[in-house]
């Protein structure tokens, strides 16, 4: 285990902020992140689309340490959609070196401050130098446990579902489960990462309010929080932001408490 290795802690803010002070029960476990906003943000300033997707870097880097700072124990990004497929080749072949160089970079700082890296997506059709990179950065932190951080790249929610479906028709085919005896436990041990906890937070950039087929199985009851600031100016501020707005709410995970009745008062 990690526990007897002493780690690097989160560099400070550069404004010197610190964390909120929130109640240790309040804070969120499990974070997901759909980084949005990087387009438009290269867009108003005259420049490609890439220099967005560069700029995002250091902002998802002191996302994780200010998630470090407040106690959240898994973070969960959306790098690389499956749809993300669609876009013009050379904006795919930048974004593939950009994940793997990404990692490459990353992994030794990701180390030394204790943090897991894990991956969630499909192989095929994702390069062979980057899930190298990624496996590597795996095995390089995998007992490291002061925070999961997992890059979602050739990910999309109903691609996980479905991959695990056929995973499950496989094993009832071969006679390992009976059909009849599939719970929604037993599913979840078959999605990508089987002991990833649900997502207590949902947390979208840019404004927009849309789950874009991130996580839909693990965020089903997750809280969601709309940012207005585009990816590339976010940074732990926001993610604390989000988390005191989380902190706030009232989960009740379906079930329900009695609404407050008004005494009738008589003269």
């Amino acid at each position: 285990m990690s526990k007897g290795r002493d780690f690097r802690p989160p560099s400070q803010h550069p404004t010197g902020a610190r964390p909120p002070a929130l109640p240790k029960e309040t804070v969120p476990q499990h974070v997901a992140i759909i980084m949005d906003g990087n387009g438009r943000w290269a867009k108003q300033r005259g420049l490609p689309r890439t220099a967005g997707h560069t700029a995002g870097e250091a902002a998802l880097f002191d996302v994780i340490e200010g998630a470090l700072e407040l106690g959240v124990k898994y973070v969960s990004a959306y790098a690389f959609s499956t749809e993300n497929w669609k876009r013009s080749p050379d904006e795919v072949r930048f974004l593939m070196n950009f994940n793997r160089d990404t990692i490459h970079r990353r992994r030794d700082e990701f180390h030394e401050m204790g943090i897991r890296v894990r991956w969630a997506g499909r192989r095929p059709k994702l390069w062979r130098s980057v899930i190298n990179e990624l496996e590597y950065a795996e095995e390089l932190t995998k007992r490291n446990d002061l925070l999961t951080f997992t890059m979602c790249v050739n990910y999309g929610g109903r691609a996980e579902v479905a991959d695990a479906a056929a995973r499950i028709a496989a094993d009832v085919q071969a006679g390992r489960i009976k059909p009849d005896r599939i719970t929604e436990k037993t599913f979840a041990r078959y999605l990508d990462e089987p002991d990833l906890p649900d997502v207590d937070l949902l947390v979208r950039s840019s404004g927009e309010m849309r789950t874009s087929n991130f996580m839909i199985w693990q965020a089903a009851y997750a809280e969601f929080v709309s940012v207005d600031t585009l990816w590339p100016d976010f940074d732990r501020r926001h993610l604390w932001y989000a988390c005191e707005v989380y902190a706030k709410r009232d989960r009740r995970f379906g079930g329900a408490i009695p609404n407050p009745v008004v005494p009738t008062l008589t003269s």
